[in-house]
């Protein structure tokens, strides 16, 4: 069922940041940000501030499960999100759930942010990640590599056609240049290409930002080419009205933006 106010729901899976920079916090306020609502469900503690993550500690996998059912029996969830899903047991759990899920809306939306590694290089789940992301990419309807993650995944750009998502946004923001060219592709296939200034310093949180933006979208009922065109003119709003709360990376400023 969906509220007395008519706000489509996004179902989101991801950890616990307690700098607020990235996971849950940022996918809530993302996701409200559109005009949307989410529905956060844990799958990881970290520990962790805006630039170094020191430790994850999964969820119990019955706990995560519990979470998105008591979801799936009272909300109408109009797409999902998932952002890491601390190991291998989580990741395969919430494929099945979602496989479920799809059994009951065929044309559900499901956004997949698939994060090997934190910017610095560290660790967000227990064990090998690229084994976690198997059953979700083979679930989702369109994953939001950056560079790097695309290059250990599907061999990006070289083997991009036999990457598992259907759709891909592959991003540039690790490249080096004046622009950051973010590139969407279906069935292997080019379809557009976006060029964006790039912006000075380091982000906590940027994939969390467009990951969540775009599943809040297509919530809202927006086909892929609006909300992919969208969530990324939000995301960069974010960040170039990014603010610091320490030194290093900055945190995307998640307001909404009425010229989106």
């Amino acid at each position: 069922m969906t509220g007395s106010n008519g706000v489509p729901s996004v179902l989101v899976f991801a950890g616990l940041d307690p700098s607020g920079g990235a996971g849950l916090a940022a996918d809530v306020l993302a996701i409200a940000a559109q005009g949307a609502h989410a529905l956060p469900v844990a799958t990881a503690l970290t520990v962790q501030d805006n630039n170094r993550v020191h430790a994850v500690a999964p969820v119990d996998t019955a706990l995560v499960l519990r979470q998105a059912q008591a979801l799936l029996d009272t909300c109408d969830i109009r797409a999902v999100k998932i952002g890491i899903p601390g190991n291998r047991a989580n990741a395969e759990a919430i494929a099945a759930f979602l496989g479920r899920l799809r059994e009951r809306d065929p044309q559900l939306p499901i956004v997949l942010d698939p994060v090997l590694a934190s910017g610095h290089g560290d660790p967000l789940a227990e064990g090998d990640p690229l084994e976690a992301l198997a059953g979700l990419l083979a679930v989702a309807t369109i994953a939001l590599p950056n560079e790097p993650e695309a290059s250990v995944i599907g061999g990006f750009p070289c083997a991009v056609a036999g990457f598992p998502a259907a759709q891909l946004l592959v991003t540039g923001g690790h490249g080096d240049g004046p622009f950051v060219t973010n590139r969407w592709y279906v069935q292997g296939q080019l379809v557009r290409r976006w060029r964006w200034p790039r912006l000075p310093g380091a982000f906590h949180g940027s994939g969390c930002t467009l990951a969540a933006a775009l599943a809040g979208r297509l919530a809202l009922g927006e086909g892929m080419p609006e909300a992919v065109d969208t969530a990324q003119a939000y995301c960069y709003r974010a960040l170039v009205q990014s603010f610091a709360i320490a030194p290093g990376q900055r945190i995307p400023r998640r307001f909404p933006d009425p010229s989106i």
